[in-house]
């Protein structure tokens, strides 16, 4: 029998209040995601208006209620809590009240137009299939994935069937209606693997030397053709480097997406608002906080003065007239909050713009990539005096206006390293060194990690080769051996 004991211990927790995990959530907000998020407040809140603020103390005194509507001892206990993590947060905490939960309408989705299994559904629609052949097509079609894959085994999808609809469906019957769904537009719909998906495009067109080499590449000889064994390939194959050559000029026209390559038609290019603005004036720098469509926040006076009116007398006070003035000091509270919060935010997104720009004033007067210095949040936390996930939140998806272009925040943030004379260089300088070098290799002979290692010593830059690996994979580039042509 276990012994049990009582003891005590002693620690530090830091405690979040709801103020500073809803500032946590604006400052992650860009400025188009602002602007929807106060007019969202603004309808919801009635309490809160846009204006100018009026500083009133008229709501500094006596101004706290119980939930049945009579004073409370302490200012913190109806607007504000303290509370461990942000999940600890009860949901009423975030919201005007305007609802109660039972009346609260879900958003209605934005119509983004035909889906892509919707579209393959249309098509399916166009065959003569029975009842039981079109109910196993549109199971199909529902485990498609935005790639145009089949990734589930067809085993696991004639148990589904049994199971969910009830059909008792072998394999070879699935097979058959997949057959039927590969045929659709995009080609390579349906396909189980990049193999197939590939073999899929080149069934449908033209019987062309190229074509039908081609074919032959990726039905007998895939493994070598991904891993560019073009020698194995040549010799396996019979061909010459010439025939080689227009085969893979053919295979590198086909699309292992063609799911996404369907939906990225109907996708619009999503225009860059920037949240700040940096130019130089007169030999110095000028920020702006680029504020667009905000509007000034402040707290209603109506409202102000409907809660002296209920709160007027304390004595001979009804249910229903406590339930009003609960409810109004609810509003109240909760504009006074959010204004507070909105105010933080460009506080906060102001320091933080201030505090990069004076870190990397020269890029910033000439434009020149190479004049960014090395840079990561702790150094912005430092002189700022916020938390480094402060910094992060402030700085993720917002972007800034320059004469030399748009940037995101991110884009200056990058470690250093020492070169050879001993000054700190951006490892974003290394990067574009070692895209130049790899932008210039023969590509019949592509540079190894090694010889990329040795090229950066001779320009002064004294890294590893497992450095110079991780850049590369940074950079999205494949390995030599991958960037191989013929």
């Amino acid at each position: 029998m276990t012994q049990q004991k009582l003891q005590q211990e002693q620690k530090l927790q830091q405690k979040l209040s709801p103020q500073q995990i809803q500032l946590m959530r604006l400052l992650e907000l860009n400025e188009p995601e602002m602007e929807e998020r106060i007019k969202q407040e603004l309808v919801e809140n009635p309490a809160l208006e846009e204006g100018m603020e009026q500083h009133t103390d008229e709501m500094a005194t006596d101004n706290n209620l119980d939930e049945e509507g009579f004073p409370t001892e302490s200012a913190d206990q109806l607007s504000r809590g303290d509370y461990y993590s942000e999940d600890d947060i009860p949901d009423y905490r975030f919201g005007t009240h305007n609802y109660s939960p039972d009346q609260r309408q879900e958003q209605a989705p934005i119509g983004a137009g035909t889906s892509f299994q919707e579209f393959l559904i249309e098509q399916l629609a166009m065959r003569q299939l029975n009842d039981k052949e079109r109910s196993i097509a549109q199971y199909i079609i529902g485990n498609i994935d935005d790639n145009g894959y089949l990734q589930r085994d067809l085993y696991a999808i004639s148990d589904d069937l049994i199971f969910q609809i009830g059909l008792d469906v072998d394999t070879p019957e699935i097979e058959r209606i997949l057959s039927i769904i590969q045929d659709f537009e995009p080609a390579g719909i349906g396909a189980t693997s990049l193999q197939e998906c590939l073999l899929l495009q080149l069934e449908r067109r033209n019987g062309t030397p190229s074509n039908m080499l081609a074919y032959r590449i990726i039905n007998e000889a895939f493994e070598a053709f991904t891993k560019k064994h073009y020698d194995r390939i040549s010799k396996q194959l019979e061909i010459t480097d010439e025939q080689l050559r227009e085969a893979i000029h053919e295979i590198n026209s086909l699309n292992p997406k063609p799911g996404s390559a369907w939906s990225d038609n109907d996708i619009v290019s999503e225009q860059i608002t920037p949240d700040f603005e940096v130019y130089e004036q007169d030999g110095s720098l000028v920020i702006n906080l680029i504020s667009g469509n905000i509007p000034s926040l402040t707290v209603s006076r109506q409202y102000r003065e409907m809660f002296e009116d209920y709160n007027a007398n304390k004595q001979n006070r009804s249910r229903e007239r406590r339930d009003a003035l609960l409810f109004v000091k609810q509003k109240l509270d909760a504009a006074q909050w959010f204004v507070n919060a909105v105010k933080q935010r460009q506080k906060t997104l102001l320091d933080t713009i201030t505090a990069i720009v004076d870190q990397q004033q020269e890029f910033f007067f000439t434009g020149v990539e190479s004049d960014l210095r090395p840079m990561i949040l702790r150094d912005i936390a430092e002189k700022t005096g916020y938390d480094i996930s402060t910094i992060s939140r402030a700085t993720s998806t917002k972007y800034v206006q320059t004469p030399f272009g748009i940037y995101p925040l991110k884009h200056f943030f990058s470690e250093g390293i020492q070169n050879n004379e001993g000054d700190e260089v951006s490892t974003r300088e290394i990067k574009h060194i070692l895209q130049q070098c790899i932008d210039n290799e023969d590509k019949s002979a592509p540079l190894s990690d090694d010889r990329l290692c040795e090229l950066l010593h001779q320009k002064g830059y004294p890294i590893a080769r497992r450095t110079v690996a991780k850049y590369r994979e940074q950079l999205g580039i494949a390995v030599a051996r991958l960037r191989k042509e013929i």
